[in-house]
């Protein structure tokens, strides 16, 4: 977006008309948010950001509000077009640290936008702190101020403005939707301000809000001519006799998301107990990795999942099924077969050439997998190497779950509800994926889809959730994206 500021007045967008538009939508969401409001601290800061809330300022000055400016510099120190808003401000101005935020109905944070790269300092980190004590509704300006907009993440070691709604412009930036950030914005307000959206396409963005629009092209559909085994055909490896469920999930998950045959495959005394709880899945017994790949051979394998609840001496099962499915799903012990060895991974999915390959690991599986070669940075930008580095769309999973390709495209996921926190979760979206997969979606699309999938059906599903409801509940969202 800091690019799109520099090319948007060669398209004919000024720098000050997009800071007037901008100030004109905090200002109207100021008014909305808190339509009882009649006074108003604006925090402005040395730059543009803080310009913004000059437009901001005046606007609901006009509208009949008490506004007052809480300026971190002196408007002589400002430039360019912040300066030429500042001076349009009639208003009353006082020095940060001499406001009196208490006495305030709003205060608007335009102190630092989502470049800012270092941590709050003198009055700004002391304003951020006396806001954070008392209850005085907050409208942050493109970000709160402290957090660092391309990560979720405190600049530096300062505190961070802690805001009950943020208005930002034009695109969402990685730190809105990346925790701690999604967590300090508050309700999120996107403004159209008027940026060409040619500058935008111009820009080749390749991360995204993770939503339908963005895969529900790729999605398979049935045909009516078509068979099951058309649908595509699903393995599972199951682990010991008493260590089925998570296997089971994964199982009737990918049967949920249309794989037109699942197949459970293992030990003979945990078939038992599978079938003591399944009657749509196959079960075929095998007691190591050349009886995995013998039943598995027995029908084409479009899709496989190995790692929920398979126990120790997994890895050979994960290279059989590297080496024979259309697409494999690893997940769980999986990541723990090739702990501190991503490299014996990578070289692994590196045989498969053009089949796809996810990963669907949580944060103590991601660590666990890398080792003290862990990637570094924001999840985002760590779901991303390992990406790269493992040849392997990588589904880095949480509240905020990022899917990345090894291409770079990456899809951020805001819809998970805090009940999907529950045991056996990870193991459905395993299976979502991998049935999504075998009936021939694109890898990243499946995975991405996959995410929104869980996240939808956990909502659906409410209060009191626990993992066997999630298949149940994914027929109605599948039928929602017809």
């Amino acid at each position: 977006m800091a690019e799109a500021d520099r090319r948007a007045p060669a398209a004919g967008a000024s720098g000050a008309e997009l800071m007037e538009a901008a100030g004109r939508a905090v200002a109207d969401a100021a008014l909305d948010l808190w339509p009882l409001a009649r006074r108003v601290i604006v925090m402005a800061g040395p730059g543009n950001n803080g310009g913004d809330g000059y437009v901001a300022a005046r606007l609901l000055a006009a509208r009949g509000l008490e506004v007052a400016i809480a300026a971190f510099v002196p408007r002589g120190r400002l430039t360019g077009d912040a300066a030429a808003a500042a001076a349009r401000w009639q208003g009353p101005v006082v020095p940060l640290d001499e406001a009196e935020f208490s006495d305030a109905d709003i205060v608007v944070d335009a102190l630092f936008g989502a470049g800012l790269s270092r941590a709050l300092e003198g009055a700004a980190a002391e304003a951020a702190e006396r806001l954070r004590a008392i209850a005085v509704p907050t409208l942050a300006v493109d970000v709160p101020s402290g957090l660092d907009g391309n990560t979720g993440q405190p600049a530096g070691q300062g505190p961070i403005v802690r805001a009950d709604a943020t208005v930002t412009f034009v695109r969402l930036k990685p730190g809105h939707v990346l925790y701690p950030g999604r967590g300090l914005c508050g309700r999120l307000v996107l403004a159209d301000i008027g940026m060409p959206q040619r500058v935008v396409e111009s820009l080749g963005a390749t991360a995204f809000l993770n939503r339908p629009a963005l895969w529900r092209a790729a999605l398979p559909r049935p045909k009516p001519e078509g068979h099951k085994y058309g649908r595509g055909h699903c393995v599972v490896w199951t682990g010991p006799e008493f260590a089925t469920g998570a296997a089971r999930l994964s199982a009737v998950s990918a049967l949920r998301a249309g794989a037109g045959a699942v197949t459970l495959i293992g030990p003979p005394a945990a078939l038992r107990i599978h079938a003591a709880h399944v009657t749509a899945v196959m079960l075929r017994p095998a007691d190591d990795a050349a009886g995995f790949a013998a039943a598995a051979g027995l029908r084409r394998t479009d899709a496989a999942v190995v790692g929920p609840g398979a126990g120790e001496g997994v890895e050979q099962i994960v290279r059989r099924a590297l080496d024979l499915a259309g697409s494999v799903v690893l997940d769980a012990d999986a990541f723990t077969a090739f702990a501190g060895r991503p490299g014996d991974l990578a070289e692994a999915i590196a045989t498969r050439a053009d089949r796809p390959v996810a990963l669907t690991p949580h944060e103590g599986e991601f660590g666990r997998l890398f080792g003290d070669a862990a990637p570094s940075g924001s999840k985002l930008e760590r779901a991303r190497e390992a990406a790269a580095r493992l040849g392997a769309v990588v589904v880095l999973k949480g509240p905020d779950t990022v899917v990345a390709s090894p291409d770079g495209r990456a899809a951020i996921a805001d819809n998970a509800p805090a009940y999907l926190a529950t045991a056996g979760a990870g193991d459905v979206l395993a299976g979502i994926t991998a049935g999504l997969l075998a009936q021939g979606a694109p890898v990243f699309e499946a995975a991405a889809a996959a995410v929104w999938i869980h996240g939808e059906a956990a909502t659906r599903v409410g209060r009191g959730l626990i993992a066997d409801d999630l298949p149940g509940a994914l027929p109605e969202v599948l039928a929602a994206l017809d």
